[in-house]
């Protein structure tokens, strides 16, 4: 396939069913689940799945719930654009699994809380619990707009689906599960989208495959284009993607979805045990692997294709974003139904984001904004999370049409993510493991963070890092057999793209960039993360001391203990089992389990009578 001309066909009535069938399911699955709960009518029940739910499907919801339709466009882009180095995030999955599994999940699940800023009350004071929730619900909102649009606008412009129809038709299916089902809902629906992105990305891997000639005929177009660059251990924080920029930036970042998003830690801490969440949570590693296995491979495909005539340079698509849907469009157009099984796979990555995020937003408005402050009957409170499902549903709907001045949708994602996501880390971090933190620490840590974080990512976007800390890689297009000009009626200039690609915005700003913006501004995107974490426990801490927090008197539920952590019930099995052997030896150990009771008058012991309780 020379990829020198423009991706055939459209959308056809087979395309259409399958993606139909997509959304028609889900909507089912919160029918179904508003019926099998019609009698129970309490809240607690609709926001946590009335905490019986098992490990596989919660797991499987972990996963699908942060790999959105951002992770199906934007990770192949990448890897086209950048090479597979993003493949180190494998490293942060572990670490963040490991570090959830035994400091965050062990201390939230005890508690039994239904929003995880209940914590921060418990914890800290009030005025905490309401500065974490409000920045989450802002958090939310805004990433859940860039989830919503982004995929419909790359997809409207390769595949003609139409922008509004997709966005809205996404937004009120979402919207009418979350709202009628519930939790239960949300996770199940979850299980089956998760499915159909996997199915979406291994049609196309496979097709390419067979038309490329072979795995390996691909692996070997990736090596010779420099894309299998994982050998790259520089230090440099300014470089844009490095080993430690993706492993330690990609910690904080998993760290601050996977051990404090409500929308994450409302689906383990639904789990029947603790035993439950934490293999719901070991499982979704699996997951998470896999789509990012999946996601890699889909980029070397897509750039084993293009190698020779890059659609993008060539101006057949106006973004990266664009590129697998162009690919999609290019190779499976002649198979009806495939194409809808890849816009099916699209959707569902926005559908499983959005569904949590509106879950997660009714259970934080209920329990932290509205709770604290009413009394009325529990069926009133079911309602309520029910009309603030749909509220929220309406809200991140009219948020997608703010999406587009957001930049490029993976960088964009992210920088929110962390800017946002990070000084809360450090603020929950601190009350779990330093029992001297106290409210006043809490909040200056958290502020000090938030304003670190969001002065560089302000400067990022303002002057874009310098193309040699970017380093993207180099693209051709000798290979074409048509001329531009017919063509020009595919770029789109509306279409997000990434500010660090502006080089020529950027050659202009060079002249005047400071010390400041060639340093402190030109810093990774995934250390927005670590600084407001690391700044939020530093200030923290500090205040904490000078206010008088050695003398902080706590609740020990309220922070990690050492028998929460699996590593004390290994040392403790261990222990035990060295015990059992060592004592082998001994002929009175477990004689009354194995032999019955023993004869006083025929005992093996010797008496000592010295240490006798029988006076002489």
């Amino acid at each position: 396939m020379s990829g020198g001309s423009l991706a055939s066909g459209s959308f056809v009535v087979a395309d259409y069913v399958v993606f139909a069938f997509m959304l028609v399911v889900s909507a089912a699955v919160g029918v179904f689940y508003a019926w099998a709960g019609r009698g129970q009518g309490s809240s607690r029940d609709f926001l946590t799945g009335g905490r019986g739910l098992t490990a596989l499907p919660v797991s499987l919801s972990l996963t699908a719930s942060f790999m959105s339709a951002i992770t199906v466009l934007s990770n192949p882009a990448e890897v086209y654009r950048y090479g597979a180095n993003i493949g180190f995030y494998s490293l942060s999955y572990v670490i963040m699994v490991m570090v959830t599994s035994e400091v965050f999940l062990p201390v939230f699940y005890r508690l039994g809380i239904t929003s995880t800023y209940e914590y921060l009350e418990l914890r800290f004071n009030k005025a905490t619990r309401l500065l974490g929730t409000v920045l989450f619900i802002v958090q939310t909102i805004l990433y859940t707009g860039i989830v919503i649009y982004a995929p419909a606008l790359a997809l409207n412009h390769v595949t003609g689906v139409d922008l509004w129809g997709a966005v809205i038709s996404t937004g009120v299916v979402c919207t009418f599960y979350c709202t009628v089902g519930g939790l239960k809902a949300v996770v199940w629906t979850d299980v089956i989208q998760l499915g159909v992105m996997l199915a979406g990305f291994v049609s196309v891997i496979i097709k390419t495959v067979i038309i490329q000639g072979g795995l390996l005929i691909i692996i070997s177009d990736s090596q010779q284009g420099g894309r299998l660059n994982f050998w790259d251990f520089d230090p440099n924080p300014l470089r844009r993607h490095t080993f430690w920029t993706i492993t330690i930036g990609g910690t904080f970042v998993w760290l601050s979805i996977y051990g404090i998003n409500q929308a994450q830690v409302q689906r383990y801490i639904s789990c029947k045990s603790i035993t439950h969440a934490r293999l719901a949570l070991y499982i979704n590693l699996l997951g998470l692997l896999c789509i990012l296995f999946c996601s890699v491979l889909a980029g070397m495909c897509v750039f084993s294709v293009y190698k020779t005539c890059d659609p993008w340079t060539a101006g057949l698509v106006a973004a990266p974003d664009q590129l697998m849907p162009y690919l999609v469009m290019d190779t499976l157009g002649d198979n009806p139904g495939l194409p809808g099984l890849f816009v099916a796979a699209v959707y569902s990555g926005s559908l499983s984001t959005v569904s949590s995020s509106i879950n997660a937003l009714a259970a934080v408005t209920v329990e932290d904004l509205i709770k604290p402050y009413t009394n009325m009957p529990e069926k009133h409170w079911f309602w309520i999370s029910k009309g603030l499902s749909l509220i929220y549903g309406v809200i991140c709907i009219g948020m997608a049409g703010l999406a587009s001045l957001m930049g490029g949708i993976l960088q964009a994602a992210v920088s929110i993510l962390g800017v946002i996501g990070g000084p809360l880390l450090g603020l929950f971090s601190m009350g779990i493991l330093c029992p001297f933190a106290n409210s006043k620490g809490a909040l200056s840590g958290l502020m000090s963070g938030l304003v670190l974080s969001l002065w560089v990512c302000i400067g990022a976007l303002m002057y874009p890092p310098s193309p040699e800390m970017r380093r993207p890689l180099s693209l051709s297009t000798e290979g074409c057999n048509f001329t531009t000009d017919n063509n020009l009626n595919w770029a789109f200039t509306g279409v997000p793209t990434l500010p660090s690609t502006n080089t020529t915005a950027s050659g202009q700003i060079s002249h005047s960039r400071s010390l400041l913006a060639d340093n402190w501004y030109s810093l990774s995107y995934l250390y927005f993360s670590p600084i407001g974490t690391i700044t939020a426990i530093s200030v923290g801490l500090l205040v904490s001391l000078l206010t008088g927090g050695w003398n902080l008197k706590l609740e020990s539920r309220l922070t990690l203990m050492k028998d929460d952590t699996t590593l004390c019930h290994l040392v403790r099995f261990f222990k035990d089992k060295v015990t059992r052997q060592t004592g082998r030896l001994d002929l009175t150990r477990n004689r009354e389990k194995m032999c019955g009771n023993t004869n006083p008058t025929f005992c093996d012991v010797e008496l000592d009578i010295t240490k006798s309780s029988i006076p002489t």
